[in-house]
């Protein structure tokens, strides 16, 4: 017994301990670190200082190129991935154009559609990202207010990485936050006003006042006026 006893806390020294959960398929700690810097509460983005860690993002953005989402991870592990991955070529596409306006001085206005982004053995443009990845993959009209364009009118970038723990969380509250906001969207129960992205991506959407009415403060009526603001282009900063 004493022997049998003896060999069993022998191998236990020598038995690593897994003291952890699931293991994180991609760490966006980096990325966190940088959001939480250089982007405000408020999602405005302050370039110029992202320009004086420019070296921590291109890491960060090497990572990303060299650990392409695999069909092992979750779901919410892969969205989070390519939220982040969407937000922070599109942070250094504006770094590398620093004297841009506005994204829309890019690429002849087109810049979405420039492939430049490689990831794994593909390379991608940000429409690419948003539309065949994103927006196909996981059919979840919510990302529309996590993604982000540079753009204020553009739903503002969110201070923090996208998680698998916290996308559902952020998406409700990113979602809710922005349809609210009078900045962006203008609601009263029989007419409202709202952002382009309601109309670019309707299909995403279903019935529109359905859609605003799970989120908004106020009850629209279901045969409320509907017309669409204009896009506001500038810098998010």
């Amino acid at each position: 017994m004493k022997i049998t006893m003896l060999v069993a806390a022998f191998l236990a020294l020598f038995t690593p301990t897994n003291t952890s959960t699931t293991p994180v398929a991609f760490d966006h700690t980096a990325w966190d670190t940088l959001l939480k810097t250089h982007v405000s509460s408020a999602g405005k983005v302050n370039y110029e200082g992202f320009k004086t860690d420019k070296a921590k993002l291109d890491t960060y953005l090497d990572l990303l190129k060299n650990s392409a989402p695999q069909s092992t991870w979750s779901k919410e592990e892969q969205l989070a991935y390519w939220i982040n991955a969407y937000n922070a070529f599109t942070v250094k596409l504006i770094l590398d154009n620093p004297s841009v306006k506005s994204i829309k001085d890019l690429h002849g206005g087109k810049p979405w559609d420039v492939k430049w982004i490689k990831i794994g053995t593909k390379t991608y443009s940000l429409n690419g990202i948003e539309n065949d990845i994103i927006r196909l993959q996981f059919k979840e009209p919510r990302i529309h207010f996590a993604v982000n364009c540079a753009a204020k009118s553009c739903p503002p970038l969110l201070n923090k990485a996208w998680t698998a723990q916290n996308l559902n969380t952020n998406l409700e509250q990113q979602t809710k936050l922005f349809i609210n906001n009078t900045k962006f969207n203008q609601i009263t129960a029989n007419e409202i006003k709202v952002s382009k992205i309601f109309e670019w991506y309707g299909s995403d959407f279903g019935n529109l006042i359905d859609y605003l009415n799970k989120y908004s403060s106020v009850k629209i009526n279901a045969k409320a006026k509907v017309t669409f603001i204009d896009y506001n282009w500038a810098l998010n900063n």
